[in-house]
């Protein structure tokens, strides 16, 4: 029997098939067709320099599946979903680490046995790429994946170099591909749950690999290396994939296929069914009290990012465009340690104190003050204010023991400023400065003493990264603060000597495309 359920929609598969001299010339045919697609489309710099290495090498690996839209892998669209052989892993993963690939995982048993997930970045595409690396094809519906059809080593025999991957012979992806869908669409909690049909990208690529191979050669497949999957039950299976199909016709052929697998599964069937339908109803729930999905850790750990700069450097800019492009594939979180949240302490010791300040029971912050402290000129800003700067200190450490717990934990962490040494005027102790050489008594000193103690808790960050920009650019740019003040602050972070710390000093003055794109290969270095 040659001729699929449904009719081709390729002529030329059609004619090859009457002829029966597919093998090698269709083959060549098809590799042509890839290269073609492939050229029209951007093939990312990094993507290119992992497919040659892996050629040179000789590693025997494949693109495995979605080779339909193979020109979307090049670009970075789509993942690179690529087999390895288990003798070849090592060197494979040796290729990744040459190339600057972090290794990642999900903490909460989303990992499936023998993947790996590991991530590049093209700094040129200011893409981070995603290589979902399998030693095992493990299968089945999103939620559980519950099979593991024990068919690599043939699987990548079969495979033929197409243009820049290497991927498997049509027969062997269609045949992968059918038991992927039917057990991802036919079986009956996958249609209780409304995932019975397939994606109208899913049914493309059934129609395009079942005009590049013949009934015949997929039930050869099955036939020499599953043999549980005989041809009638693969006809069902790709009947039940068909529009139109009955609703009984696609829970049988489901129901059979899972009977006939049931020694590659990784659970029983009613554990399976069962974890399938909790998760369907657990994730929802879990997503919307976290408003997003679980995402990623870097195999390494966490880091914890510091972005410094004066005003009109960019820093809020440039952390939220960092923050996201990585939040697309890592947990991540941001902090502005310039501007704290206020902890229950500091609500009610700032509410009392202007609850006093509007009853007249003291003065408060003098005119022109504020300014004042940015031009050292003593004007004493009375008791409340220094208890509030105590109060700001106290805010910034604890932001600084989350941020620093989260990176601990494997999280990646932005922070928008951070108090240093070098810098005094934004982030740092403020009591002992704006009271210098005007009072000395002993509420001043145990004020200044507790903030001294906060600030001496917060440590360096992995990463410290300081935005440069002349004072006149700053000015130019930040029109919403008094011109002094703007320049002062500015000034502070150009003067610095800081060929003597950790920092990494950025040229903020360019555009922030060319400041973006330098700081994510900054980071990705560090990661």
């Amino acid at each position: 029997m040659n001729q699929f359920v449904g009719n081709p929609p390729y002529i030329l598969s059609i004619v090859y098939k009457i002829s029966g001299v597919y093998s090698n010339r269709f083959s060549q045919f098809r590799s042509k067709a890839i290269m073609t697609t492939e050229e029209k489309q951007s093939t990312l710099d990094l993507v290119a320099s992992l497919c040659k290495a892996l050629k040179d090498e000789k590693i025997n690996y494949c693109h495995w599946k979605s080779n339909v839209a193979i020109d979307r892998s090049a670009s970075g669209e789509n993942d690179l979903d690529l087999l390895v052989s288990r003798a070849d892993a090592q060197r494979f993963i040796g290729i990744l680490m040459q190339l600057d690939f972090k290794e990642a995982f999900l903490t909460k048993g989303g990992q499936l046995p023998g993947t790996r997930d590991y991530y590049g970045y093209d700094q040129k595409a200011d893409r981070i790429i995603h290589a979902h690396v399998h030693f095992q094809l493990v299968l089945g519906h999103d939620l559980s994946k519950n099979y593991h059809i024990p068919i690599e080593n043939p699987f990548l025999e079969s495979a033929t170099q197409g243009g820049l991957f290497r991927i498997p012979a049509p027969e062997f992806e269609l045949a992968i591909f059918v038991v992927r869908m039917v057990l991802k669409h036919s079986t009956l909690d996958a249609i209780i749950m409304g995932h019975g049909t397939l994606s109208a990208s899913e049914r493309r690529e059934l129609e395009v690999l079942q005009s590049l191979t013949t009934l015949t050669k997929v039930a050869a497949v099955f036939d020499q290396h599953l043999p549980c999957v005989d041809n009638n039950l693969f006809e069902a299976c790709l009947r039940s994939l068909q529009p139109g199909c009955s609703f009984w016709k696609r829970i049988l052929a489901g129901q059979q296929l899972q009977q006939k697998l049931r020694s590659c599964a990784r659970r029983p069937l009613i554990g399976d069914t069962v974890l399938k339908f909790s998760r369907r109803i657990i994730l929802p729930i879990q997503s919307r009290l976290h408003a997003r999905e679980p995402k990623k850790h870097l195999i390494k750990g966490g880091l914890l990012i510091a972005v410094v700069g004066g005003d009109g450097s960019g820093k809020t800019t440039v952390v939220n465009s960092l923050y996201a492009r990585i939040f697309e594939e890592f947990e991540i979180a941001k902090f502005h340690m310039g501007k704290p949240s206020w902890s229950w302490t500091t609500f009610w010791i700032r509410g009392i104190i202007k609850i006093g300040r509007m009853l007249g029971f003291y003065p408060f912050v003098k005119e022109g003050s504020e300014s004042s402290f940015d031009t050292n000129i003593p004007i004493f800003p009375g008791y409340p204010w220094l208890i509030r700067e105590v109060c700001t200190a106290r805010d910034r450490f604890l932001t600084y023991t989350a941020a620093r717990r989260l990176a601990t934990n494997g999280c990646l962490v932005i922070c928008d400023r951070y108090p240093l040494a070098e810098v005094k005027k934004m982030d740092g102790p403020q009591v002992e400065r704006i009271t210098h050489g005007m009072h000395s008594n002993k509420l001043i000193k145990a004020l200044a003493g507790l903030e001294n103690q906060y600030y001496e808790q917060i440590m360096l960050p992995d990463l410290l990264i300081v935005l440069r920009v002349a004072p006149d650019i700053a000015v130019q740019r930040k029109t919403d603060e008094p011109a002094e003040s703007v320049r002062s602050r500015a000034g502070e972070v150009w003067n610095v000597d800081w060929g003597n710390t950790p920092a990494h000093i950025v040229d903020a003055s360019r555009t922030k495309t060319e400041i973006h794109s330098d700081l994510m290969a900054l980071i990705w270095s560090y990661l």
